[in-house]
């Protein structure tokens, strides 16, 4: 199935493709906007919402258990320092290759000037929440409002303290820990049934913003679209590249056992559609789901690689349309300032845009440079987000290296006779939730 899955999505994409410009060229674009576009939404927003219905609980599940059933505490604080020092060291990195490509290719120099009153508009108010603030956001007031909202940050931390308080009173505790391992696999399963509308939603999702923009926008914009997909690939050669310092001929695995989820955070332009398969995925490939629950939430918040290097690229592109020599001192502390107020805004709708708006604002740059990027951000989102999906899945299969637990990857396609169904269907999934086998790890 996953390999007809695979298949399938690559033909909703280049179908959406093809309707999208036929819309595009052969229908009236008010009708596209007023008729047809907001059909192709509603059958992508479906499979957003159903991706999002599974999110919350899963997280919830999969971090209690797997810290439940960790048996030494230390362990948790050793794998999250080493989680954030990777992610510091990667978030440096993917901020200042994108300073230091946009320098060496300076795509802003002739780009034309935009239409202000549009991009104040599309971006919407800029709101700039200090660092006490983000930090008290962290922390939920209620974990049914962090779940209802998901919040993934929130639901992170009441895991953490559900899954320590299940493993101090042990076996009175027994039952919870058994049923968030029953809910975890509910949960990976009803992800089967979902991940089977995902073509059709591909397609929707790349029918639509073709039939409204048409691929001759790209035209437009082919110097600064090839300029920055060529750094984001520069960017995957640099962590796969460290990730196989670690992983050996592993890496290549990986990359393999990641094109599932790839593929959908590229087509849908969405990091959270991507999780619940990253997870299946990352147990096929051998890292114990103890350790995916804890990193790929803690990721999805704090390892926003093609985020980041988006978010540098495009304010210095900015400045260089409008003829606005920044120094290299000023470029540092742009740095630092996207590295400090990237953090967190995951939930966020056009979470990179609000942040370089603000940033443009802080250092005295013009907001309204933001419309030079907003004609093609969909087509550059989808980029910096499949960037996301790659920075993430090696940060933790690293980090799972690092602590002497990666196993051997499970066969991707054979299932063995006598397994359990919930095995057979999610590789290591059943193996790493038994709390026999989290003994023996």
């Amino acid at each position: 199935m996953d390999r007809r899955l695979t298949l399938y999505i690559l033909i909703g994409m280049v179908l959406g493709v093809i309707a999208g410009q036929l819309l595009y060229v052969n229908v009236d674009a008010g009708v596209v906007k007023e008729s047809v576009a907001p059909w192709l939404k509603l059958l992508s927003d479906i499979f957003l919402h159903l991706i999002k219905m599974l999110v919350a609980p899963l997280v919830l599940a999969t971090v209690v258990v797997g810290i439940a059933n960790m048996g030494d505490s230390s362990a948790l604080g050793r794998i999250g320092m080493r989680a954030l020092a990777w992610f510091i060291t990667a978030s440096l990195i993917s901020i200042g290759l994108g300073l230091l490509m946009v320098n060496l290719f300076q795509p802003g120099f002739g780009a034309p000037i935009p239409d202000a009153a549009a991009a104040k508009a599309a971006v919407g108010e800029v709101a700039h929440q200090s660092a006490p603030e983000f930090i008290l956001s962290v922390f939920p007031t209620s974990a049914v409002e962090a779940m209802a909202s998901n919040n993934i940050l929130q639901i992170l931390v009441f895991s953490i303290f559900a899954g320590v308080a299940l493993s101090a009173v042990g076996e009175k505790g027994a039952p919870l820990v058994r049923g968030a391992d029953a809910l975890a696999e509910m949960m990976l399963q009803v992800t089967g049934y979902v991940m089977r509308y995902a073509p059709i939603a591909v397609f929707a999702a790349i029918a639509k913003v073709v039939s409204l923009s048409g691929l001759e926008i790209l035209k437009t914009y082919v110097k600064l679209l090839g300029e920055f997909y060529f750094s984001l690939l520069l960017l995957w050669s640099i962590l796969i590249g460290v990730g196989a310092l670690f992983l050996g001929k592993r890496v290549v695995t990986l990359v393999r056992y990641i094109r599932q989820p790839l593929m959908i955070a590229f087509s849908t332009a969405s990091s959270e559609a991507a999780l619940p398969k990253m997870f299946e995925q990352l147990d096929r490939f051998g890292i114990p789901r103890r350790i995916s629950g804890f990193m790929l939430p803690l990721g999805y918040s704090f390892n926003l690689d093609g985020s980041m290097m988006y978010m540098s690229f495009a304010t210095i592109f900015i400045a260089q349309a409008y003829g606005i020599e920044l120094s290299a001192g000023t470029q540092v502390a742009i740095l630092l300032t996207l590295m400090l107020s990237s953090k967190g805004i995951a939930a966020v709708p056009r979470a990179s845009l609000v942040v370089i708006t603000g940033t443009l604002a802080m250092f005295g740059l013009p907001v309204e440079g933001v419309a030079l990027v907003l004609a093609i951000d969909q087509f550059l989102d989808m980029g910096r987000t499949a960037t996301n999906v790659v920075g993430n899945a090696v940060a933790t299969s690293v980090i799972t290296k690092w602590e002497g637990m990666l196993e051997v990857e499970e066969p991707e396609y054979v299932e063995h006779p006598h397994a359990p169904a919930h095995t057979a269907a999610h590789g290591r999934a059943g193996l790493e939730l038994d709390p026999e086998n989290f003994d023996k790890g």
